[in-house]
């Protein structure tokens, strides 16, 4: 005790302009890979999570910034998901330089089909994820954010490329939880076919922040880490590219530094992203679904769904065409 409030006095002493921004660990790890928890068949059958599970995925989430969730959806819903968001991948591709890429061409955002036939509860409305994001976040989170990133394989004669360091919180936001994303990877993930780099610990303090990052907000650029930080922070705690096994949800706080990896597989790597907020955050979006989703998405209570509702052929021809990744707003109203 008597260490700390002296370390706390010598802190305090220093000029805030001379206060240089030290890559220190956020936690007691130095583990680089995430805690996983596997459910219990009682959990999985009652679609939530028991104490000890439960308090392990807080500790995941404050810790390191991201948890994973083992074996909580079942393959066939994914496999129907994935052979469709393949499909639209490709599409994407096609479109060449006008895809909506996030800093390189080789990694896409692409919005999963806002309609009846592929909406799976157990992916968008997954009960554990829901449990775990209202444990961090407080009541009913909002959702106004979903969509992917598609790892795509690398076109003939062209070099597989990796993504910079980022944070997507590149704007000024609070220095508590305010979101998580709920990631859904469709398939297996491998360093191979793109598992994305995390840096577990990194959503905290003075590693969290506009300080931290470089490029305007907004463009195909921003919320990449400064290289001297990323020296500093590899001699703490590194990096890794965990596998992740199908069916499994990864949960990581939105000011998490990581960075999309390359595939060097024939087959795209689909991963979903939806968002939850704070139910205090001011976040403006909206999710645009089809009216054929209303009684799924009126008829829950564990989520604030804010939707503008179209027709089911309006929704198919809009949802291919959303911009890329830094392009959407992650920030709050005054």
């Amino acid at each position: 005790m008597a260490l700390s409030r002296a370390f706390s006095r010598s802190r305090l002493q220093l000029p805030m302009r001379t206060v240089p921004i030290r890559c220190m660990s956020s936690s007691l790890s130095t583990s680089t890979l995430p805690m996983t928890i596997k459910p219990t068949t009682k959990e999985l059958s009652a679609g939530f999570l028991g104490e000890r599970n439960l308090e392990k995925a807080m500790r995941g989430l404050h810790e390191d910034g991201l948890v994973v969730v083992s074996d909580v959806i079942p393959h066939e819903h994914l496999d129907r998901l994935n052979k469709k968001m393949v499909q639209d991948a490709r599409t994407l591709q096609a479109k060449g330089k006008d895809m909506p890429y996030n800093y390189n061409v080789g990694n896409i955002q692409q919005d999963p089909p806002p309609v009846k036939e592929h909406f799976e509860p157990s992916i968008f409305l997954n009960p554990i994820a829901n449990q775990i994001t209202t444990g961090m976040l407080g009541p009913r989170p909002k959702w106004t954010f979903c969509s992917g990133n598609s790892a795509m394989p690398p076109e003939a004669g062209a070099q597989p490329q990796r993504q910079p360091v980022h944070a997507d919180s590149d704007f000024a936001h609070p220095s508590h939880p305010f979101a998580l994303v709920v990631n859904v990877p469709l398939i297996k993930f491998t360093p191979e076919n793109g598992s994305t780099e995390t840096w577990l610990g990194t959503h905290t303090g003075k590693l969290s922040g506009l300080q931290v990052q470089e490029g305007a907000k907004g463009t195909r650029a921003s919320g990449r880490i400064r290289e001297d930080l990323l020296d500093q922070r590899r001699q703490v705690r590194g990096s890794s590219q965990p596998v992740i096994e199908k069916g499994s949800i990864v949960i990581r706080d939105l000011r998490l530094w990581h960075a999309g990896m390359p595939n060097t597989t024939d087959e795209v790597r689909v991963m979903l992203a939806m968002i939850h907020f704070a139910p205090w955050y001011r976040n403006p979006m909206r999710l645009e679904l089809s009216e054929d989703l209303k009684d799924k998405i009126q008829s829950q209570t564990d989520l604030q769904i804010p939707v503008d509702w179209v027709s089911r052929d309006e929704a198919l021809k809009r949802y291919l065409n959303r911009g890329f990744g830094n392009s959407y707003d992650f920030g709050q109203a005054e």
